[in-house]
């Protein structure tokens, strides 16, 4: 009840969390590089997708790991503003962990939303695979090295980005759920002082399924085109 409290009075600041990061996810760096470079809309082309496979495939090399830096690093930067806001709360006594984590969480899945529908750019961005990635690596770095894996293993099988992309989200509720369980909450049943409560367990698990979620759908026409087997393998604009 203390927390559903807390989550009420301060609204507000849980609402200036998720708006500050769907703004940063809005900046679009597929876009804003690609006219850079090349004075053309990515979305205009190849796949028409708003990222760094296809910034990569259209535009050249250097564009596409500017990309990929920068929308990593705005998912990475919404988290921080997210704990910084944490950090300047009244909190009457009460610093929960469990209220950062809900914090970082939404942080990351409002900048995922932003890339995705960005307000810069007529709501049309692209996946949100990287900004999911530094999401992922700022909040556990445990989930992302499992994502990781999996994408890796596929891609060295498949040589497909999206499958491997769509493979790693549909591991992410697994494998959170795997670590937050066997690896914090068991060790510290017997502790009071932990951190690690089933509420933990609960947030990081519906987080994730929200960000596989959509992930997934996102890649909804690259779903289509692998199962009719006419997917892309990777390839690079010199």
């Amino acid at each position: 009840m203390q927390i559903i409290h807390f989550l009420s009075d301060y609204s507000l600041q849980f609402l200036l969390t998720m708006a500050v990061s769907y703004i940063l996810g809005s900046l679009s760096f597929s876009i804003i590089f690609t006219r850079l470079f090349s004075h053309a809309d990515v979305r205009t082309m190849g796949s028409g997708n708003a990222g760094f496979t296809n910034v990569l495939r259209c535009v050249g090399v250097i564009p596409s790991i500017l990309t990929f830096v920068f929308d990593f690093l705005k998912a990475v930067l919404s988290i921080f503003l997210a704990t910084l806001i944490f950090n300047h709360l009244v909190f009457n006594g009460m610093k929960s962990f469990l209220i950062l984590e809900i914090m970082q969480y939404l942080a990351g899945i409002f900048c995922i939303l932003g890339h995705m529908y960005p307000c810069f750019f007529n709501f049309k961005g692209g996946k949100g695979v990287i900004t999911v990635a530094g999401t992922m690596l700022f909040i556990d770095y445990r989930i992302f090295i499992a994502a990781f894996i999996v994408f890796i293993a596929v891609f060295l099988i498949s040589k497909i980005i999206s499958l491997s992309s769509i493979s790693a989200a549909i591991s992410l509720p697994i494998s959170t759920f795997l670590i937050t369980f066997f690896l914090d909450f068991l060790p510290n049943t017997n502790n009071p002082n932990s951190n690690y409560s089933v509420g933990y367990i609960i947030v990081a698990c519906i987080s994730f399924i929200i960000i596989s979620l959509i992930v997934v759908a996102k890649h909804k026409s690259n779903i289509q085109r692998i199962i009719k087997g006419e997917e892309k393998k990777i390839s690079v604009k010199k």
